[in-house]
């Protein structure tokens, strides 16, 4: 039976679950419940906090989880990023005084606030920087500054609103772009892992892709089909009248309208978009 942790609480644990939902697993109705066993699927999941999930990987208490690629870095653990899972995207950045810093290298000798010291202390020593502290908070880092603990922070920047209120801005390049991973530990089964990365796939591409189907004139079928090629090639089939065609295919979501726009100029009529709500590539 596949051991997945999946985050209790915080900006993780509902995607998470709806995703390995939509993936065909059964998940929590009640968020007081920590494990659930899953026969139908040979899986069984732990609810654990969001930081834990790369530590249990990394022992092999459980076999794979979803945490956060920041989370995975600053646990130290031995766990491995397994797959990219497309949601909670953030970049990490530092920032300190508004016109004081510049650079990473402005850093050397300065108090670092942040949630995530290991994180920041390698990013560091990469770049060979040596800060006089680093100083782990667990909330409110922006205030730091103005209290006196620290002289730069490290964290998650978003629309720099909160940085500006509290008179800071960002500088040098991002630490760490970070979005929800799945992590796996070393001895996982390979058939059983190899099962739920095909359905998680599965669910990214349908959320990501739609099917589109339209009526095609003949004439116009090339210029369709360099339009809409699909993932190996479109499906044309022929109509009754034989100056059309139908076409279907797996088309970007996010470009659905432009395509239905340059359809519809080369003579495709009938154009339908149909959400994909699950799929195996």
């Amino acid at each position: 039976m596949l051991r997945i942790a999946v985050p209790n609480k915080g900006s993780l644990s509902e995607p998470a679950s709806v995703m390995l939902r939509e993936a065909g697993y059964r998940q929590r109705r009640d968020d007081r419940e920590l494990v659930l066993a899953d026969r139908d699927n040979d899986a069984e999941f732990f609810f654990l906090r969001p930081r834990d999930v790369a530590t249990y990987v990394g022992e092999g208490t459980v076999d794979v989880g979803v945490t956060g690629r920041d989370l995975l870095l600053d646990s130290g653990s031995s766990a491995t990023e397994h797959l990219p899972l497309g949601f909670a995207r953030s970049t990490f950045r530092f920032a300190a005084p508004v016109g004081t810093r510049s650079e990473v290298h402005d850093i050397a000798g300065q108090r670092v606030a942040t949630s995530y010291p290991v994180l920041v202390r390698d990013y560091l020593a990469e770049h060979g920087v040596t800060p006089a502290a680093v100083v782990r908070l667990d909330g409110a880092v922006e205030s730091s500054v103005q209290l006196g603990v620290a002289d730069v922070i490290a964290d998650v920047v978003e629309t720099g609103a909160t940085l500006r209120s509290a008179g800071l801005e960002v500088f040098g390049e991002p630490l760490l772009r970070s979005e929800a991973v799945l992590v796996r530990s070393h001895d996982v089964d390979s058939h059983a892992l190899e099962v739920l990365t095909r359905r998680i796939q599965g669910v990214i591409t349908a959320r990501e892709y739609v099917l589109m189907d339209y009526d095609c004139p003949m004439s116009a079928v090339d210029q369709a089909v360099k339009l809409t090629p699909g993932l190996e090639s479109p499906t044309v089939s022929p109509l009754h009248d034989r100056d059309w065609c139908a076409v279907r295919a797996m088309v970007p979501r996010s470009a659905t309208n432009r395509l239905m726009d340059d359809l519809y100029e080369i003579g495709a009529r009938a154009i339908i978009v149909t959400s994909i709500h699950a799929c195996r590539l």
